[in-house]
């Protein structure tokens, strides 16, 4: 059976290794060029989208009773 400590030891030993290599470089660069790329898109928070999405459910609503509202009155006051 092989020994945990020497496996998290050799973990350890190729993460260290990982770190000091040109990929946890490029990872930076791709990271920091992929920010300022949808830092210049004019793009919304998921949170955001959710918070007007019920606003535009809530006018949609509020104009649909408006309509119904109005369609009663017209059908109610005589025409000139």
């Amino acid at each position: 059976m092989v020994n945990e400590k020497l496996l998290d030891e050799i973990g350890a030993r190729i993460k260290d290794v990982m770190a000091r290599t040109p990929v946890a470089d490029i990872e930076r660069n791709m990271r920091a060029t992929l920010a300022a790329g949808f830092a210049r898109l004019d793009l919304v928070t998921r949170e955001e989208f959710d918070v007007q999405a019920a606003v535009l459910t809530r006018t949609r609503e509020k104009l649909a009773a408006l309509e119904l509202r109005l369609a009663a009155l017209e059908k109610h006051t005589p025409t000139a």
